[in-house]
């Protein structure tokens, strides 16, 4: 199929990398021109605005950090909706904003374009080894239409509901790793102050009820210091939970830890820490324990 992809950064170049691994034509997007350059060093075709190449398009992707860029990128400005043939499929991979993701399919079922949320779970490893998890959201009668596209980038496809269902699962999913980030950096530093080594404590909960994906994943950098390696922004962490707290308002919902990590991650974020993993959340509650996980 022909498919543009905007946005070729850590998860949409994977994504680039999978989709053209198996004999689609993809066209990319994307104000870096260094990631531009990777994607025409994979098979890719780079072009300047996804606008001049839109109506020749079956389906066109989005992996972008912000609700604003989604929204920007599909009705702003030179936004695609306007240039799409009716029939075309919008895939968001992006996770964001659930009112704003109706609005644009609402929109986008106006031109007679499909529009489809499709947040995806297991970060940049995921995207490289094509075996992301994928939460779709959309017209069921069409999910079966884009089910082959995401066959190919992930491993675990799920059709969740209506449009936006997708959004409302991954922003459940991520607040529950931010609250099990924020938990485990507590227990390490409470642990490691009463004298017992963050890698004995980590061994232990690895083999015991503790176990958990937060654990394996971001552990080894909150037990060895190193933050700088990077599994999932904590910049993107912060901006998903702020949007979980704004999801469980809408609905209404009570939420009594959420606000709390939340306030941690924006903390971290204005700390600087926004381009490091979202385990260095953990450096908070180490300055406010005046004590360091590893000394």
């Amino acid at each position: 199929m022909k498919i543009g992809m905007i946005g070729c950064g850590a998860m949409g170049a994977g994504i680039v990398k999978n989709l053209l691994k198996n004999h689609h034509q993809v066209w990319t997007f994307d104000p870096d021109p260094n990631k531009q350059d990777s994607m025409r060093e994979l098979g890719a075709i780079p072009v300047s605005s996804m606008e001049s190449v839109a109506s020749t398009l079956e389906v066109i992707m989005l992996s972008l950090p912000l609700t604003e860029l989604v929204e920007d990128a599909i009705v702003g400005e030179g936004g695609i909706l306007a240039h799409l043939e009716k029939g075309t499929y919008i895939l968001d991979m992006s996770t964001t904003d659930v009112n704003i993701t109706k609005k644009l399919a609402q929109y986008a079922k106006e031109a007679g374009v499909y529009f489809f949320d499709c947040p995806v779970s297991n970060g940049p490893v995921g995207a490289e080894n094509g075996t992301l998890t994928i939460m779709v959201g959309g017209e069921r009668e069409k999910f079966e239409t884009i089910q082959p596209i995401l066959s190919v980038i992930g491993k675990e496809i799920r059709y969740i509901g209506p449009v936006g269902s997708g959004q409302v699962v991954k922003l459940c999913n991520n607040m529950v790793v931010a609250g099990i980030m924020v938990l485990l950096s507590e227990t390490l530093v409470a642990g490691t102050k009463a004298g017992v080594d963050a890698k004995i404590i980590a061994e232990v909960m690895s083999i015991g009820s503790a176990q958990s994906k937060v654990l394996s994943v971001f552990g080894p950098n909150l037990i060895n210091d190193t933050h700088e390696n990077v599994n999932f922004l904590l910049s993107h962490m912060a901006k998903d939970v702020r949007l979980f707290t704004e999801l469980a308002k809408d609905a209404q919902a009570s939420i009594f830890v959420s606000p709390i990590v939340d306030q941690l991650f924006e903390i971290a974020k204005i700390q600087g820490k926004g381009s490091l993993d979202t385990s260095a959340v953990g450096q908070m509650l180490e300055v406010l324990s005046n004590h360091k996980i590893v000394n």
